[in-house]
């Protein structure tokens, strides 16, 4: 029996399915810093050749007229551009067909229907990017780097991108059993998911004790620029002393609102970001913000990726902010899309560029360290426990081990964190099921499990454990001491 999520899932992935928000240059911004240099491309100009031409639709018509099926001669072209775009090998560049390619604008406005997550194709694989900071997925458990293998039993590997995310979608209401592939766990993980609609609000925004701002962003949507000037405005006005920004878990977005936010923080003629072609051109944005005068520390993890890696280059060498956290995602590269080309209402998502940081760096499938590294405890990612065979005395496997590291985070000591299921872990399963009201047994079965997840769900939520924000306000709390002792 798989396990019903405590929280609800929102699976039906327009953000997720196009990949779509890492680095997205929007239609109407040009990138360029001088006239004329705009790195945005408007497409090619020639298109097919004659003999090309003339190969794929010879192609068309041997298909046509001799398979042994009637066939759809739309699929046939959509399918003959989904393979050159396989053939780029670039999991950020894709076609979409017109429902996805809505679902897409729609995503990139800041509302839109999914799990609160990014994927890419990855070698065949569906890849989680990241789940938004705060959205279902994080708080459900799933991971960046985690790939999706199945949806219903239907396998999604090998598949290209948007047909897998086709099997991830369905109507509001229904569930889909997702069988997830963890680096570190010996069996797939099962999640039961329940599919819905969700409206995300990017910017989050709150004053710490001691005048210490924190704002959290999600990701880098068309109103996420003022929202956040917004809210900065006023923690501002209320005499803030520092400020905390937190990117974990924020996948990117769009271009110019990320270089719009970094502008307020880094000191005027300091570059932002670079912005290199396949001609080896770079076109540098240079801030024309004042920055500021107090500390500011910025959070980032594993799923902070692309402008949010932007983001944290451009406060760390171009204005002094203090990174923390872990090694962020690595993505270096920068997308656009073209739909009025192609007349349907389809488009394509194509990378164009790829981005450095102000000192030249290329971040990609590198990631950028963070100055001082933070973790978070080891309950943060545990993997769920496989419901389908009771745990009990003697028992040895890494679904003890998860239980184990579950009752240590919660405060009930098993003594033990390895998977061996002693008499110590026993009394500690006893207290837990004492404590929720269960059936007293020692044994982890099925609904002991639920009760462990779903209490550990509600801790992680807890600000108190959260190891990274308080070593981010407290970094921010010694620098405002240090500014004023010498004053």
């Amino acid at each position: 029996m798989l396990k019903k999520q405590t929280v609800v899932l929102l699976l039906i992935l327009a953000i997720v399915g196009s990949s779509a928000l890492t680095l997205f240059v929007s239609k109407d911004h040009s990138f360029a810093t001088s006239p004329g240099a705009g790195i945005l491309a408007s497409g090619g100009s020639n298109g097919l050749k004659q003999e090309e031409a003339k190969k794929l639709g010879t192609a068309l018509d041997l298909i046509e007229g001799n398979y042994y099926q009637d066939v759809d001669r739309t699929k046939l072209v959509d399918g003959a551009i989904n393979g050159m775009m396989q053939s780029l090998e670039d999991p950020y560049s894709s076609y979409m067909g017109k429902q996805t390619a809505k679902e897409f604008e729609e995503s990139i406005e800041g509302s839109f229907s999914g799990i609160g997550a990014e994927v890419s194709s990855d070698n065949g694989n569906v890849m989680v990017v990241s789940p938004i900071k705060g959205s279902p997925a994080e708080k459900a458990g799933i991971r960046a780097k985690d790939i999706i293998l199945s949806v219903n039993g239907q396998s999604l590997q090998g598949l290209e991108l948007n047909e897998a995310v086709a099997k991830i979608r369905g109507p509001k209401g229904s569930e889909a059993k997702v069988s997830v592939k963890r680096t570190g766990t010996a069996s797939p993980i099962e999640f039961v998911i329940v599919r819905d609609d969700v409206d995300l609000e990017t910017v989050k925004a709150h004053m710490e004790p001691g005048k210490i701002g924190v704002i959290e962003i999600t990701q880098f949507s068309l109103n996420t620029g003022e929202r956040f000037k917004s809210e900065l405005t006023k923690l501002e006005q209320q005499d803030m002393k520092g400020l905390v920004i937190d990117v974990r878990n924020n996948p990117g977005g769009v271009l110019s609102v990320v270089i719009d936010i970094a502008d307020q923080f880094v000191p005027q003629g300091k570059v932002i970001v670079q912005v290199e072609d396949k001609d080896k051109k770079r076109d540098k944005n240079v801030s024309k913000g004042k920055g500021k005068s107090y500390p500011v520390t910025l959070l980032m993890n594993k799923g902070s990726a692309s402008a949010s890696e932007i983001l944290a280059g451009a406060l760390q060498q171009s204005a002094g902010a203090k990174l923390m956290g872990e090694n962020s995602f690595g993505k270096g590269t920068v997308q656009t899309s073209f739909e009025k080309q192609l007349g349907d209402g389809s488009l394509l998502k194509i990378t164009i560029a790829k981005w450095l940081t102000p000192n030249g760096s290329w971040i990609h499938k590198k990631g950028i360290k963070p100055d001082i590294a933070v973790s978070q405890p080891d309950y943060f990612s545990v993997a769920p426990i496989n419901k389908k065979v009771s745990l009990q005395y003697n028992t040895n496997n890494s679904d003890v081990k998860n239980a184990q590291i579950m009752l240590d985070g919660l405060g009930f000591k098993p003594g033990r964190k390895d998977g061996f299921f002693d008499q110590k872990t026993t009394t500690a399963v006893k207290e837990f099921q004492s404590s929720e009201k269960l059936k007293v047994t020692g044994i982890i079965d099925a609904k002991t499990a639920e009760s462990l997840e779903s209490a550990l769900i509600k801790a992680i939520r807890d600000p108190k454990r959260d190891n990274q924000m308080k070593s981010g306000i407290e970094e921010v709390r010694k620098e405002i001491a240090a500014s004023a002792s010498n004053k």
